[in-house]
C-alpha cells in the first residue's frame, strides 16, 4: 500500500492566505452587498506597464511563426537576454560582481524559496525571523526539517529569531547555531529594512559557522534610503555564504505572469560541492523554464521605458503605504514599516489578539488585513496592512478603520 509523506499532516490547517480568504468570503455570503477593501493578500492592483505589454504582444507574435517559435529552452535556468540584462541592471550596476550564469530564472519567489530546499539535507538546523513569511516554516515542516508543533505555537526543531519592538525587527544572533538561515529584508510583515552593519554580523557569523543564508529580497526596489543594501552581495563575504532569491511580483506586477530568480555565486561551496551547480541540477529536473514570453516581458522591464514606468508605479504604492502609516499614527496606532517596504505593521490595540482585531476591522469597517499571530508567535498583537491597493481605496480603507477605533 501507498505510504504518504506524514509531514504534510503536521501542517496545522490550511495556509495563511487562504484562510483569510475563507473567512472573507463566509462575511460577504452573510453580508451583502458590503463593500469590502482588501489590504490583506500582498497582491498588486496596478496593471502591467506598458513596455511589458509591449514585449509579452511582441513575443506572443513571435510564437506564431515558424522562424521564431521557440518551445523548450536550451537551460530551464533561463534565456541569456534576460539573466544578462538581470547581472546588468541588478548587480553590476551597483558594483557587485554577479554573474549572468550565477543567476538563475523561475516562476517566482515562493517557489524558489520553498524548493531550495531540495538541495540541503533534511538533516540541517534550519532558523526563521519570528514572524515569518510562512513558506520558509511551512515547507520545512513538509521536509521534514521542522519536527512537532508544540503549544505555544513553535516548531521543536526549528531556531527561531525573534524580531520585535525591542530589537527592531530584526534578528539577534542564536545560541544554537543554525545550518541554513532565513532573512528577509525589506521584511515581510514588519517592514523592516536591514542596514548594512545589521547583515556584515549575520554574513560573517554564516561564514564562521559554514552556514547558509536564505537571503528573499522580493521588496528591494521599495527601498528609498541609498543606505540600505538593496542586495546582500553588497556585504563583503556574502559571496561564500548566501543565495538570494529575488522577484518581479511586486517590482513590476507579475504577481499573474509569475517570474522571479534565485542567485547562487560560484563561490558558495559546502560540503565540497558548489551549491550552484545542485540548484541547476534539480531545476533542469523538475522544471522545464519560465515561458519565453514571459522572460521577454521581464526583460523590458529593464529598458529606459520599463525603468520609468515600474518606477512610477512603486511609487505609487509607497504613496499608498505613507497614507496609512501617516493615518495610523494620528489615530493613535502604534506603527511601523512603510518607508522601505510595502507593508505596514501596526500594533493592535490594548493587547487585542490579532485574529480578533482581523475579524473586528473586517465586521465593522469592511476592511481585509492580515493577523500576525500568522506570521509565527513573535506577531501576535500585531496586523499587516498592504499598500497593494488602490489609492482611493486605500484612503477610505484608513478612514474606515480610524472610525472604528
Amino acid at each position: 500500500m501507498v505510504k504518504i509523506n506524514d509531514n504534510f499532516t503536521k501542517l496545522p490547517g490550511g495556509y495563511l492566505f487562504p484562510e483569510i480568504s475563507r473567512r472573507v468570503k463566509a462575511f460577504m455570503a452573510e453580508n451583502p452587498p458590503k463593500p469590502i477593501i482588501r489590504l490583506g493578500i500582498g497582491d498588486v492592483t496596478q496593471p502591467l506597464c506598458p513596455a511589458v505589454i509591449e514585449a509579452l504582444h511582441k513575443a506572443t507574435d513571435e510564437m506564431a511563426v515558424k522562424e521564431t517559435f521557440r518551445g523548450y529552452s536550451d537551460d530551464s535556468c533561463g534565456y541569456d537576454f534576460l539573466r544578462n540584462a538581470i547581472a546588468d541592471h541588478d548587480y553590476k550596476s551597483r558594483g557587485v560582481s554577479i554573474s549572468a550564469e550565477e543567476i538563475c530564472v523561475s516562476d517566482g519567489a515562493k517557489s524558489d524559496c520553498g524548493n531550495i530546499g531540495d538541495i540541503f539535507s533534511v538533516n540541517n538546523v534550519v532558523a526563521v525571523c519570528d514572524p515569518v513569511y510562512p513558506v520558509y516554516v511551512d515547507t520545512n515542516v513538509m521536509a521534514g526539517r521542522a519536527g512537532t508543533l508544540g503549544p505555544d505555537g513553535r516548531w521543536s526543531d526549528l531556531v527561531y529569531l525573534p524580531c520585535t519592538e525591542a530589537n527592531g525587527f530584526f534578528p539577534e544572533l542564536p545560541n544554537k547555531t543554525p545550518d541554513i538561515i532565513y532573512i528577509c529584508s525589506p521584511n515581510n510583515p514588519t517592514g523592516a529594512a536591514a542596514t548594512k552593519e545589521q547583515l556584515k554580523v549575520w554574513v560573517d557569523y554564516a561564514n564562521e559557522h559554514q552556514s547558509v543564508i536564505l537571503y528573499d529580497s522580493a521588496y528591494e526596489a521599495y527601498v528609498t534610503d541609498p543606505s540600505i543594501p538593496r542586495s546582500i552581495y553588497e556585504i563583503p563575504g556574502a559571496e561564500t555564504c548566501a543565495i538570494e532569491f529575488r522577484s518581479f511580483s511586486k517590482t513590476a506586477g507579475f504577481t499573474g505572469t509569475r517570474c522571479g530568480y534565485t542567485v547562487i555565486p560560484s563561490a558558495l561551496v559546502r560540503g565540497g560541492v558548489m551549491l550552484r551547480s545542485l540548484w541547476t541540477r534539480r531545476q533542469n529536473t523538475k522544471y522545464n523554464g519560465t515561458p519565453y514570453i514571459v522572460q521577454r516581458a521581464a526583460e523590458a522591464v529593464y529598458s529606459p521605458e520599463g525603468q520609468r514606468q515600474t518606477k512610477e508605479t512603486i511609487a505609487y504604492y509607497l504613496n499608498n503605504a505613507k497614507v496609512i502609516r501617516e493615518g495610523f499614527q494620528k489615530a493613535g496606532i502604534t506603527c511601523y514599516g512603510g518607508v522601505n517596504a510595502p507593508y505596514i505593521w501596526a500594533k493592535t490595540p490594548d493587547n487585542m489578539p490579532s485574529w480578533d482585531f482581523f475579524d473586528l476591522l473586517l465586521k465593522k469597517a469592511c476592511v481585509v488585513t492580515t493577523p500576525g499571530a500568522g506570521f509565527g508567535p513573535s506577531g501576535e498583537g500585531f496586523i499587516r496592512v498592504t499598500a497593494f491597493g488602490d489609492a482611493e481605496a486605500t484612503k477610505e480603507a484608513v478612514a474606515r478603520i480610524v472610525d472604528v477605533l
